[in-house]
């Protein structure tokens, strides 16, 4: 439907939350380390994550849930050339509330406010699902 590339943005956006992680996740065990309340070689099979990462860790790993469905969808949708605007703004939702959701997690890590937001990232994955099985039904 579009011959531009737009649905990659919010794949690249995705990809950069994930590489802040890991930034942040190197920043917080190194801090565990220095203050001597972990042990360096705890990390050598990494049985137990430190208090002090284990928001950003567990953070990190649903990184690598929901999120793998919402890439193969949107190259799904490229390749079949059914993206279009409501695509691409299904996608941002999906990449902000992912932003928002990292956030709350790493920080307060409030529940009712997790959810809410797991699940916009949810429905907007669902729905992109959805448009490219009704796409690929009636081409």
């Amino acid at each position: 439907m579009t011959d531009t590339t737009a649905m990659f943005w919010p794949m690249i956006a995705h990809a950069f939350l994930v590489f802040i992680l890991y930034y942040l996740l190197s920043m917080r065990r190194g801090a565990a380390v220095s203050s001597g309340s972990v042990d360096v070689r705890q990390f050598k099979e990494n049985l137990s994550e430190p208090a002090e990462s284990l928001l950003v860790h567990n953070n990190l790993k649903n990184q690598f849930e929901l999120p793998m469905l919402f890439h193969a969808g949107v190259l799904a949708i490229f390749i079949c050339n059914a993206d279009n605007i409501i695509t691409i703004a299904l996608a941002w939702i999906f990449v902000i509330s992912r932003y928002a959701h990292s956030y709350v997690h790493i920080t307060s890590n409030r529940l009712l406010l997790r959810r809410p937001l797991f699940m916009l990232g949810f429905m907007a994955t669902v729905l992109m699902w959805g448009w490219l099985a009704i796409w690929l039904a009636t081409s």
